[in-house]
C-alpha cells in the first residue's frame, strides 16, 4: 500500500468515527429533552445506525483490499483423476490464506440457502469483518450425483457433500480473488500463444463434466486433441460455448 492510500485512509477514518459520535452525542441530548419529539428521535437514531453500518462496511472494503494485497498464488496440490489436472484442494487454500485474512480481521462461515436450480445446492459463505459488516456470497453446484455419461455415480447424500466441499472451495478461491498454482510459460501465456493453465483446465472438464459434454467432440471443436491444449486465447470462446450448451440442456 502506499503512504498517500493510507494517509488517505487514516484521515478519512477519524471523520467518519468522529460523526458517529457527534451524532451520538445529539440524540442522547434529545432523549434527556422530555421535549423531544418520539418521531424526530426515531428518525436520529435511524440515521445513527445507517452512519455506522456505513463505516463498517467502508472497514470492511479496506481490510478485504489490505488482505488481498498480502496474498500470493496457492501452490496446486492435489489431482482430478478424471481430467487429469492439478488444483488446490481447500486445506491448502485455508493453510495460505487463513493467516491472512485472520489478521485483517476476517471469519468465514458456510452454511446453505433456498434458491438454487433444481438438483444444485446453493453454497453460502458469509464473510464477517471484526468491525461488524457482513457479506454474503453463494455459488450453485450440481448434486444430482450424475456422473460425464450421465450415469449415476454417487449416492444424494455423497453427491450434496460433494457439492458443498467444492463449493466451499470456489468461494474462498472467488471472494478472495485467489490465482491457482504457477504459469512458468516464458510469456506465452501472458501473450495468448500458450496453452490454458491447470486452473482454466480443472473449469472446463468440471463444466463438460456438469453439462454431459462428450470430451472428443468438445476438443475436436477447438480444434486441440486434449483440453489441456486449448490456447489461453480460446479459453473465453470455450467457456462461452459451455455454458450457451449448458442452457440449451436446461442447465
Amino acid at each position: 500500500m502506499s503512504n498517500t492510500t493510507l494517509a488517505a485512509r487514516q484521515d478519512n477514518a477519524p471523520t467518519i468515527v468522529a460523526d458517529t459520535a457527534s451524532m451520538m452525542d445529539v440524540i442522547a441530548r434529545a432523549a434527556s429533552d422530555p421535549n423531544t419529539d418520539v418521531t424526530k428521535l426515531e428518525r436520529l437514531m435511524a440515521m445513527a445506525e445507517r452512519m455506522e453500518a456505513k463505516r463498517a462496511e467502508q472497514a470492511f472494503n479496506a481490510a478485504m483490499a489490505d488482505a488481498q494485497a498480502g496474498m500470493r498464488p496457492v501452490s496446486a496440490d492435489a489431482t482430478n483423476p478424471q481430467t487429469r489436472s492439478k488444483y488446490a484442494s481447500y486445506a491448502a487454500l485455508d493453510k495460505a490464506l487463513r493467516p491472512i485474512y485472520s489478521t485483517h480481521g476476517f471469519a468465514l462461515s458456510f452454511d446453505t440457502s433456498d434458491g438454487a436450480p433444481e438438483g444444485c445446492v446453493r453454497v453460502v459463505c458469509h464473510v464477517s469483518h471484526k468491525d461488524g459488516f457482513t457479506r454474503a456470497y453463494h455459488i450453485d453446484m450440481p448434486a444430482d450425483g450424475k456422473g460425464a455419461k450421465g450415469g449415476d455415480v454417487m449416492t444424494k447424500t455423497h453427491a450434496v457433500g460433494a457439492a458443498m466441499s467444492y463449493g466451499a472451495r470456489y468461494l474462498v478461491k472467488l471472494i478472495f480473488n485467489v490465482a491457482v498454482g504457477e504459469n512458468d510459460d516464458d510469456g506465452n501465456y501472458a501473450s495468448g500463444n500458450g496453452p490454458i493453465n491447470e486452473e482454466q483446465v480443472s473449469t472446463i472438464a468440471e463444466l463438460m463434466d456438469r453439462f454431459d459434454v462428450d470430451v472428443p467432440k468438445f476438443c475436436r471443436y477447438m480444434g486441440v486433441a486434449a483440453i489441456k491444449d486449448i490456447p489461453s486465447s480460446q479459453y473465453r470462446k470455450a467457456i462461452e460455448s459451455l455454458n450457451l450448451k449448458g442452457k440449451q440442456n436446461g442447465g
